[in-house]
Protein backbone atom coordinates (compact mmCIF):
# COMPACT_ATOMS: atom_id res chain seq x y z
CA UNK A 1 0.00 0.00 0.00
CA UNK A 2 2.73 2.36 0.84
CA UNK A 3 4.40 1.63 -2.28
CA UNK A 4 1.64 2.74 -4.07
CA UNK A 5 0.80 5.69 -2.64
CA UNK A 6 3.93 7.00 -3.68
CA UNK A 7 3.09 6.63 -7.12
CA UNK A 8 2.41 9.71 -9.43
CA UNK A 9 -1.36 10.50 -9.57
CA UNK A 10 -2.62 10.93 -12.70
CA UNK A 11 -5.77 12.54 -13.53
CA UNK A 12 -7.87 11.58 -16.29
CA UNK A 13 -10.59 13.39 -17.79
CA UNK A 14 -13.06 12.26 -20.45
CA UNK A 15 -16.98 11.96 -20.89
CA UNK A 16 -16.61 8.98 -22.81
CA UNK A 17 -16.05 5.85 -20.30
CA UNK A 18 -14.60 3.71 -22.81
CA UNK A 19 -11.61 5.85 -23.34
CA UNK A 20 -11.46 6.11 -19.45
CA UNK A 21 -10.98 2.87 -19.54
CA UNK A 22 -8.67 2.71 -22.06
CA UNK A 23 -6.43 5.47 -20.96
CA UNK A 24 -6.58 3.92 -17.10
CA UNK A 25 -5.39 0.59 -18.49
CA UNK A 26 -2.12 2.29 -20.25
CA UNK A 27 -1.79 4.02 -16.87
CA UNK A 28 -2.00 1.72 -14.34
CA UNK A 29 0.57 -0.62 -14.39
CA UNK A 30 2.68 2.71 -13.40
CA UNK A 31 0.54 5.33 -12.28
CA UNK A 32 -2.36 5.77 -9.43
CA UNK A 33 -4.97 6.88 -11.70
CA UNK A 34 -8.43 9.53 -10.74
CA UNK A 35 -11.32 9.95 -13.78
CA UNK A 36 -13.89 12.37 -13.95
CA UNK A 37 -16.19 11.89 -16.37
CA UNK A 38 -16.76 15.98 -16.90
CA UNK A 39 -15.68 19.23 -16.41
CA UNK A 40 -16.80 20.37 -12.95
CA UNK A 41 -15.67 17.09 -11.27
CA UNK A 42 -12.17 17.36 -12.67
CA UNK A 43 -11.41 20.46 -11.07
CA UNK A 44 -12.64 19.64 -7.86
CA UNK A 45 -10.11 16.12 -8.16
CA UNK A 46 -7.64 18.87 -8.72
CA UNK A 47 -8.24 21.24 -6.06
CA UNK A 48 -8.41 18.04 -3.36
CA UNK A 49 -6.07 16.60 -1.85
CA UNK A 50 -3.44 15.25 -3.09
CA UNK A 51 -3.34 16.67 -5.99
CA UNK A 52 -2.77 15.25 -9.05
CA UNK A 53 1.11 15.35 -10.86
CA UNK A 54 -0.27 15.80 -14.63
CA UNK A 55 -3.86 15.67 -16.24
CA UNK A 56 -4.45 13.89 -19.28
CA UNK A 57 -7.71 15.74 -20.35
CA UNK A 58 -10.56 16.03 -23.43
CA UNK A 59 -11.00 19.26 -25.02
CA UNK A 60 -14.66 18.07 -26.23
CA UNK A 61 -16.67 17.58 -23.34
CA UNK A 62 -20.24 19.13 -22.24
CA UNK A 63 -20.95 21.98 -20.11
CA UNK A 64 -17.22 22.82 -19.26
CA UNK A 65 -15.15 22.03 -22.16
CA UNK A 66 -11.22 21.22 -21.95
CA UNK A 67 -10.28 24.38 -22.59
CA UNK A 68 -12.37 25.79 -19.90
CA UNK A 69 -11.17 23.27 -17.40
CA UNK A 70 -7.38 24.35 -18.41
CA UNK A 71 -8.50 27.83 -18.48
CA UNK A 72 -9.47 27.43 -14.90
CA UNK A 73 -7.03 25.00 -13.52
CA UNK A 74 -3.90 28.32 -14.65
CA UNK A 75 -5.74 30.30 -13.18
CA UNK A 76 -5.96 29.13 -9.99
CA UNK A 77 -2.38 29.25 -8.16
CA UNK A 78 -3.15 26.03 -6.44
CA UNK A 79 -3.34 24.25 -9.45
CA UNK A 80 -1.15 26.41 -12.02
CA UNK A 81 1.41 24.53 -12.16
CA UNK A 82 -0.06 20.63 -12.74
CA UNK A 83 1.08 19.64 -16.22
CA UNK A 84 -1.52 19.09 -18.59
CA UNK A 85 -1.73 17.16 -21.77
CA UNK A 86 -4.53 17.18 -24.24
CA UNK A 87 -6.09 14.15 -25.50
CA UNK A 88 -8.33 14.88 -28.15
CA UNK A 89 -9.82 13.62 -31.69
CA UNK A 90 -8.83 17.52 -32.93
CA UNK A 91 -5.78 17.61 -35.13
CA UNK A 92 -5.64 21.18 -36.53
CA UNK A 93 -3.27 23.41 -36.06
CA UNK A 94 -4.95 26.47 -34.35
CA UNK A 95 -6.45 23.81 -31.76
CA UNK A 96 -3.07 22.74 -30.70
CA UNK A 97 -1.74 26.83 -30.43
CA UNK A 98 -4.97 27.27 -28.50
CA UNK A 99 -4.00 24.47 -26.52
CA UNK A 100 -0.42 25.64 -25.69
CA UNK A 101 -1.54 28.96 -25.65
CA UNK A 102 -3.58 28.31 -22.44
CA UNK A 103 -0.63 26.59 -20.65
CA UNK A 104 -0.98 22.51 -21.97
CA UNK A 105 2.55 21.88 -22.23
CA UNK A 106 1.45 18.85 -24.75
CA UNK A 107 -1.08 17.67 -27.24
CA UNK A 108 -2.13 14.15 -28.14
CA UNK A 109 -4.59 12.88 -30.99
CA UNK A 110 -7.20 10.39 -30.84
CA UNK A 111 -7.24 7.24 -31.23
CA UNK A 112 -4.00 6.85 -28.96
CA UNK A 113 -0.84 5.23 -29.19
CA UNK A 114 0.04 3.65 -25.78
CA UNK A 115 3.73 3.98 -26.25
CA UNK A 116 2.91 7.75 -26.68
CA UNK A 117 1.26 8.14 -24.00
CA UNK A 118 3.36 6.44 -21.67
CA UNK A 119 6.28 8.49 -23.13
CA UNK A 120 4.65 11.73 -23.20
CA UNK A 121 3.77 11.25 -19.72
CA UNK A 122 7.02 10.11 -18.48
CA UNK A 123 8.45 13.18 -19.83
CA UNK A 124 6.34 15.33 -18.60
CA UNK A 125 6.51 14.03 -15.22
CA UNK A 126 10.75 13.92 -15.16
CA UNK A 127 10.46 18.04 -16.27
CA UNK A 128 7.41 18.52 -13.10
CA UNK A 129 9.31 16.71 -10.74
CA UNK A 130 12.39 18.72 -12.03
CA UNK A 131 10.85 21.81 -11.34
CA UNK A 132 9.62 21.21 -8.34
CA UNK A 133 12.73 20.68 -6.77
CA UNK A 134 14.05 23.40 -8.70
CA UNK A 135 11.89 25.68 -6.82
CA UNK A 136 12.42 23.88 -3.36
CA UNK A 137 16.23 24.98 -3.50
CA UNK A 138 15.09 28.88 -4.92
CA UNK A 139 12.37 28.65 -1.84
CA UNK A 140 15.41 27.25 0.64
CA UNK A 141 17.73 29.77 -0.24
CA UNK A 142 15.64 32.43 -0.33
CA UNK A 143 14.03 31.60 2.82
CA UNK A 144 17.83 31.72 4.05
CA UNK A 145 18.42 35.02 2.57
CA UNK A 146 15.35 35.94 4.41
CA UNK A 147 16.62 35.28 7.58
CA UNK A 148 19.90 36.62 6.81
CA UNK A 149 18.29 40.09 6.52
CA UNK A 150 16.01 39.66 9.35
CA UNK A 151 18.54 39.21 11.40
CA UNK A 152 21.02 42.36 10.03
CA UNK A 153 17.99 44.34 10.64
CA UNK A 154 17.21 43.63 14.20
CA UNK A 155 21.29 43.81 15.16
CA UNK A 156 21.04 46.94 13.58
CA UNK A 157 18.16 48.33 15.12
CA UNK A 158 19.82 47.02 18.37
CA UNK A 159 22.80 48.09 17.41
CA UNK A 160 21.45 52.03 17.45
CA UNK A 161 19.59 51.52 20.77
CA UNK A 162 23.13 50.38 22.52
CA UNK A 163 23.79 54.01 22.18
CA UNK A 164 21.19 55.10 24.53
CA UNK A 165 19.72 51.59 26.02
CA UNK A 166 22.23 49.41 27.50
CA UNK A 167 20.16 46.44 27.05
CA UNK A 168 18.29 47.56 23.36
CA UNK A 169 15.58 45.51 24.56
CA UNK A 170 13.39 48.72 23.81
CA UNK A 171 13.34 47.34 19.73
CA UNK A 172 11.97 44.22 21.11
CA UNK A 173 9.68 45.50 23.07
CA UNK A 174 8.48 47.86 20.60
CA UNK A 175 8.15 45.49 17.66
CA UNK A 176 5.88 43.26 19.29
CA UNK A 177 4.07 46.40 20.62
CA UNK A 178 3.98 47.10 17.09
CA UNK A 179 2.98 43.54 16.07
CA UNK A 180 0.02 43.56 18.18
CA UNK A 181 -1.50 46.67 16.58
CA UNK A 182 -1.17 45.89 13.74
CA UNK A 183 -2.54 42.22 14.34
CA UNK A 184 -5.81 43.88 15.60
CA UNK A 185 -6.12 45.82 12.56
CA UNK A 186 -6.64 42.36 10.36
CA UNK A 187 -4.74 43.90 7.34
CA UNK A 188 -3.05 39.72 7.04
CA UNK A 189 -0.10 38.08 8.20
CA UNK A 190 2.44 39.19 5.48
CA UNK A 191 1.72 42.65 6.54
CA UNK A 192 1.63 42.10 9.83
CA UNK A 193 5.29 40.41 9.96
CA UNK A 194 6.56 43.53 7.75
CA UNK A 195 5.71 45.64 10.49
CA UNK A 196 7.07 43.12 13.26
CA UNK A 197 10.61 42.17 11.23
CA UNK A 198 10.81 46.34 9.89
CA UNK A 199 9.98 48.30 12.80
CA UNK A 200 13.32 47.40 14.89
CA UNK A 201 15.22 49.80 12.46
CA UNK A 202 13.00 52.81 13.23
CA UNK A 203 15.48 54.74 15.55
CA UNK A 204 19.05 52.63 12.77
CA UNK A 205 19.37 56.71 12.20
CA UNK A 206 20.93 57.09 16.04
CA UNK A 207 23.71 55.72 14.78
CA UNK A 208 24.44 58.73 13.13
CA UNK A 209 23.71 61.37 16.29
CA UNK A 210 26.93 61.96 18.33
CA UNK A 211 26.96 60.93 21.82
CA UNK A 212 27.56 64.38 23.32
CA UNK A 213 24.17 64.49 22.34
CA UNK A 214 22.27 61.30 22.15
CA UNK A 215 23.49 60.65 25.89
CA UNK A 216 22.64 63.94 27.09
CA UNK A 217 21.03 63.70 30.28
CA UNK A 218 19.24 66.82 30.76
CA UNK A 219 17.10 69.01 28.12
CA UNK A 220 18.72 69.62 24.87
CA UNK A 221 19.28 73.16 23.84
CA UNK A 222 18.03 74.05 19.69
CA UNK A 223 21.26 73.48 18.04
CA UNK A 224 21.19 69.69 20.04
CA UNK A 225 17.12 69.11 19.22
CA UNK A 226 18.37 70.06 15.26
CA UNK A 227 21.14 67.59 15.22
CA UNK A 228 18.44 65.11 16.91
CA UNK A 229 15.68 65.41 14.82
CA UNK A 230 18.16 64.65 11.59
CA UNK A 231 18.11 60.87 12.78
CA UNK A 232 15.14 60.00 10.36
CA UNK A 233 16.36 60.95 7.54
CA UNK A 234 19.86 59.97 8.37
CA UNK A 235 18.10 56.66 9.01
CA UNK A 236 16.26 56.03 5.68
CA UNK A 237 19.53 57.25 3.95
CA UNK A 238 21.25 54.25 6.31
CA UNK A 239 18.57 51.87 4.71
CA UNK A 240 18.96 53.36 1.13
CA UNK A 241 16.28 52.16 -1.55
CA UNK A 242 15.57 48.61 -2.15
CA UNK A 243 13.08 46.25 -4.16
CA UNK A 244 12.66 43.88 -1.10
CA UNK A 245 9.03 44.84 1.21
CA UNK A 246 10.70 44.39 3.95
CA UNK A 247 13.23 46.66 3.42
CA UNK A 248 10.88 49.26 1.94
CA UNK A 249 9.21 48.84 5.08
CA UNK A 250 11.98 49.53 7.36
CA UNK A 251 13.28 53.03 5.47
CA UNK A 252 9.20 53.77 5.52
CA UNK A 253 9.11 53.44 9.55
CA UNK A 254 12.39 54.77 9.63
CA UNK A 255 11.88 58.49 7.86
CA UNK A 256 7.99 58.48 9.22
CA UNK A 257 7.74 57.50 13.09
CA UNK A 258 8.48 61.19 14.55
CA UNK A 259 5.34 62.93 11.91
CA UNK A 260 2.31 63.86 14.25
CA UNK A 261 -0.86 63.21 13.49
CA UNK A 262 -1.75 66.91 13.70
CA UNK A 263 0.97 67.64 11.18
CA UNK A 264 3.64 69.32 13.78
CA UNK A 265 5.88 66.29 13.59
CA UNK A 266 9.37 65.44 11.75
CA UNK A 267 10.88 65.22 9.31
CA UNK A 268 8.42 66.46 6.72
CA UNK A 269 5.85 68.00 8.76
CA UNK A 270 3.34 65.15 7.39
CA UNK A 271 -0.77 65.49 8.63
CA UNK A 272 -3.22 62.83 9.49
CA UNK A 273 -3.29 59.66 6.74
CA UNK A 274 -0.22 61.76 4.90
CA UNK A 275 1.57 60.08 7.58
CA UNK A 276 2.37 56.21 6.18
CA UNK A 277 -0.15 53.71 8.28
CA UNK A 278 3.28 51.89 9.79
CA UNK A 279 4.99 54.97 10.73
CA UNK A 280 2.02 55.91 13.05
CA UNK A 281 1.27 52.61 14.01
CA UNK A 282 5.43 52.63 15.28
CA UNK A 283 4.77 56.16 16.90
CA UNK A 284 2.35 54.66 19.53
CA UNK A 285 4.73 51.66 19.95
CA UNK A 286 7.73 53.44 20.10
CA UNK A 287 7.25 56.41 22.58
CA UNK A 288 4.76 54.17 25.09
CA UNK A 289 8.18 52.37 25.29
CA UNK A 290 10.28 54.96 25.61
CA UNK A 291 8.24 56.75 28.34
CA UNK A 292 7.78 53.53 30.65
CA UNK A 293 11.34 52.78 30.23
CA UNK A 294 14.02 54.73 32.46
CA UNK A 295 16.27 56.83 29.63
CA UNK A 296 19.32 58.89 30.57
CA UNK A 297 17.47 61.68 30.82
CA UNK A 298 14.73 60.71 32.62
CA UNK A 299 13.35 58.42 34.98
CA UNK A 300 10.74 55.19 33.93
CA UNK A 301 6.96 56.57 34.06
CA UNK A 302 4.14 54.43 35.31
CA UNK A 303 2.00 52.87 32.98
CA UNK A 304 -1.13 54.59 33.68
CA UNK A 305 0.67 57.52 33.01
CA UNK A 306 2.33 56.55 29.78
CA UNK A 307 -1.40 55.53 28.61
CA UNK A 308 -2.98 58.80 29.76
CA UNK A 309 -0.07 60.84 27.81
CA UNK A 310 -1.37 58.73 24.87
CA UNK A 311 -5.39 59.58 25.59
CA UNK A 312 -4.32 63.29 25.97
CA UNK A 313 -2.62 63.59 22.31
CA UNK A 314 -5.23 60.91 20.53
CA UNK A 315 -5.73 63.86 17.50
CA UNK A 316 -2.62 65.90 18.24
CA UNK A 317 0.41 63.25 18.18
CA UNK A 318 -1.15 59.80 17.33
CA UNK A 319 -3.94 58.36 15.13
CA UNK A 320 -6.93 58.16 17.07
CA UNK A 321 -7.93 55.05 15.53
CA UNK A 322 -4.75 53.38 16.58
CA UNK A 323 -4.91 54.60 20.20
CA UNK A 324 -8.33 52.77 20.44
CA UNK A 325 -6.26 49.87 18.84
CA UNK A 326 -3.92 50.46 21.82
CA UNK A 327 -5.98 50.05 24.22
CA UNK A 328 -8.00 46.89 23.00
CA UNK A 329 -4.74 45.02 22.82
CA UNK A 330 -3.06 46.60 26.40
CA UNK A 331 -3.27 42.78 28.31
CA UNK A 332 -0.92 41.22 25.86
CA UNK A 333 1.46 44.68 25.67
CA UNK A 334 1.49 44.23 29.39
CA UNK A 335 2.63 40.87 28.76
CA UNK A 336 5.07 41.60 26.40
CA UNK A 337 6.55 44.51 29.16
CA UNK A 338 6.88 41.94 31.62
CA UNK A 339 8.15 39.08 29.51
CA UNK A 340 10.94 41.65 28.08
CA UNK A 341 11.60 44.11 30.90
CA UNK A 342 15.30 45.29 31.59
CA UNK A 343 15.75 43.03 34.50
CA UNK A 344 14.99 39.94 32.10
CA UNK A 345 17.95 40.69 29.86
CA UNK A 346 20.88 38.63 29.60
CA UNK A 347 23.51 39.00 26.96
CA UNK A 348 23.65 37.18 24.30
Amino acid sequence: MAKEDKKPIILVVDDVPENIDLLSGVLRPLYKVKAALNGERALKIANSEPRPDLILLDVMMPEIDGHEVCRQLKNNSATAKIPIIFITAKNQDEDEKLGLELGAVDYITKPISPPIVLARVHTQLALYDQNRYLESIVEQRTEQLQQTRLEIIRRLGRAAEFKDNETGLHVIRMSHYSRLMAEALDRGKEWTDLIFNASPMHDIGKIGIPDNVLLKPGKLDDDEWHIMRTHPQLGASIIGDHDNELMRMSKEIALSHHEKWDGSGYPNGLKGEEIPLSGRIVAVADVFDALTTERPYKKAWAVSDAVKFIDENSGIHFDPDLVLLFHEVMPEILDIKEQYGESTYESE
